[in-house]
């Protein structure tokens, strides 16, 4: 019988610890960062980014965009391969579908954009991931003229009801579907 109570309550236990590890900050609603990557924290949002010697730099505020409210770069050989950056507050919208109009106005023209679908991240019941891809112009330190770039829009809303933008666009084979999903699951949405 005592064999019995202890295999029962081994089994509760066990139960409960599995039912426990989805809750806090392990859980579904939690942003995952994985050990050694940096991260770009504004008022609205936060993304992590692989960082190191071949990984990406954040740029200060003299390097980025004026309409970017933080970025982080990686380049190879002085040219740019891959380039994260976040907007706050760059369209007026109500919800996260009319975030996401807004932001496939920003995406440049003759770019194949795939369309738009939900995606779940930390922080918002609501937002909205829009894939496409097109060729560089190469200016200034972009990849050369013609090189094949993908991109991804996470979009929606924070809790101020201020839109946001992270834009993630590498050159084709530089960001591995891996970390691509790492970065989408570091959001953190303020």
């Amino acid at each position: 019988m005592k064999t019995r109570r202890t295999l029962l309550a081994a089994g509760l236990l066990t139960a409960l610890t599995a039912l426990l590890a989805g809750c806090g900050d392990g859980g579904s609603d939690s942003a995952a960062v994985p050990d050694g990557w940096g991260t770009l924290k504004t008022k609205g949002v936060d993304v992590s980014y692989p960082k190191g010697s071949d990984g990406y730099q954040e740029q200060s505020g003299a390097e980025r965009s004026k309409y970017n409210a933080a970025a982080a770069v990686r380049t190879e050989d002085g040219r740019t391969v891959s380039i994260i950056t976040v907007q706050l507050g760059f369209t007026q919208a109500d919800s996260a579908e009319q975030a996401a109009i807004g932001a496939e106005a920003g995406i440049q023209m003759g770019a194949s954009v795939k369309g738009d679908k939900d995606v779940k991240l930390a922080g918002t019941d609501e937002a909205k991931r829009i894939d496409f891809s097109f060729k560089s112009a190469g200016q200034d330190d972009d990849p050369p003229k013609g090189t094949p770039v993908k991109g991804v829009i996470l979009t929606g809303l924070d809790s101020s009801d201020t839109t946001f933008a992270i834009r993630i666009d590498a050159v084709a084979g530089k960001l591995s579907d891996a970390d691509l999903n790492r970065i989408i699951k570091s959001v953190e949405v303020h």
